[in-house]
């Protein structure tokens, strides 16, 4: 995105990727559906960035949703709202949209050089960088640098936080990198592992009460996995549950079986006479709660609680689950901390190293799924796009330097 800022600006760009082809990563957002925006309205859309939310409302303001959507129409590819608000290409697929995008780079003149892994600064100057390439250890230098490195999840693709070091050696504020859109670790009993690790627990509610205030609740989907649980309810949770688990060692998150049903409806069924059925058939023909949610009944509640109907009736609306770590940060989709936007300037240029721009998940936030994620990433390369072009109309002084872009 920024480089399409770039050549439009008449600046020739240089494209360094370490993996053998481009957008590895943005590929595999697209599995099972590439989800590039939210259509909800913009206030909602900006709450979703938490504590950073100010900082990124300017970028958004440079490149928002409806946006990101008529440029997507641009290459060629339709896009339309799912039932959930959020936006996906028409043929849900990631593929067409980067080939799209890549042939108009190409044709603008951006060069590309694969399977070139930047392994930081080459000396004092800020904008003269090292890559390992199949050639061996090379020196680039440019105008302008801007880094797109990613955050720590998925390092096969290429993510690996590997940047953050040596970032820091030259002044950049560097929060530590954290697991963000992840699952959590329960740890099952072999039983219920055994039986019921893959299923998923739909139309459920969430709900969890931290520190300060701090108060999620909302319904939705999650999957008991071998370990714990993950999937989007987990995710749209999991930054308030990481840090309530790096505070306090586990969190405690409360899980509404049958969110649809009142307190009331849900005794009064259970304390209907079961004659001689099974406790088990009586939670299935009455309340409908059965396989993995009866599972997980069975795996928190005691057998005395479950035998006493007022008891009972209130673990199905709010069943307790300790969480007791964050999966590893390379199982996450996306990952939190980073370059601490405090250390930008409002380009996204470091201010300890001028000519230095700095975008995407590599920066200190984050949000939850559902476009969040791919929309500000994009927009913060539009900023820094804009941000390089003005650097390099300031070195006009100097007018026998090269006008390129790493």
């Amino acid at each position: 995105m920024a480089a399409e800022v770039l050549t439009a600006g008449g600046v020739q760009v240089d494209l360094y990727d370490g993996m053998p082809s481009v957008g590895r990563k943005f590929l595999l957002a697209g599995k099972g559906g590439l989800n590039l925006t939210h259509s909800e309205a913009l206030e909602p859309f900006l709450s979703r960035y938490g504590q950073r939310r100010v900082q990124l409302e300017s970028w958004l303001n440079e490149f928002n949703p409806q946006q990101l959507r008529e440029w997507a129409q641009g290459l060629g590819v339709s896009t339309f709202v799912g039932s959930s608000g959020r936006v996906f290409p028409t043929d849900m697929k990631a593929a067409p949209l980067l080939r799209a995008w890549l042939a108009r780079l190409r044709a603008s003149g951006v060069r590309f050089h694969m399977r070139h892994r930047c392994l930081g600064f080459a000396d004092a100057s800020a904008t003269a960088l090292r890559f390992d390439s199949p050639q061996g250890e090379v020196r680039v230098e440019a105008d302008g640098v801007l880094l797109a490195l990613g955050g720590a999840s998925w390092a096969r693709l290429g993510s690996d936080g590997a940047w953050a070091p040596w970032l820091a050696q030259r002044g950049a504020d560097v929060a530590p990198l954290r697991p963000a859109n992840c699952g959590f670790d329960i740890g099952w009993t072999e039983h219920f592992r055994s039986r019921y690790a893959g299923e998923p627990l739909k139309s459920v509610g969430l709900s969890f009460a931290g520190d300060k205030g701090v108060r999620f609740e909302q319904t939705g989907e999650f999957i008991a996995t071998e370990t714990g649980i993950e999937g989007s309810l987990v995710y749209a949770a999991s930054s308030h549950l990481r840090d309530a688990i790096e505070a306090h060692g586990s969190a405690t998150v409360h899980i509404d079986l049958l969110p649809a049903r009142s307190p009331e409806w849900v005794h009064d069924e259970l304390a209907h006479p079961r004659g001689p059925r099974s406790l088990s058939t009586h939670l299935k023909t009455r309340l409908g709660v059965h396989g993995v949610k009866a599972g997980l009944l069975y795996e928190v509640v005691s057998r005395g609680d479950m035998a006493d109907p007022a008891r009972l009736a209130a673990f199905i609306k709010a069943l307790p689950l300790r969480l007791v770590a964050a999966r590893p940060i390379d199982e996450a989709i996306s990952s939190a901390g980073g370059v601490r936007l405090e250390s930008l300037d409002d380009a996204l240029m470091l201010r300890a190293q001028p000519g230095v721009f700095c975008v995407g998940e590599m920066l200190d936030w984050e949000a939850p799924t559902g476009g969040y994620l791919l929309t500000a990433c994009l927009a913060s390369a539009r900023v820094a796009g804009a941000g390089v072009l003005r650097w390099l109309a300031a070195r006009e002084a100097s007018p026998d330097a090269p006008h390129n872009s790493s």
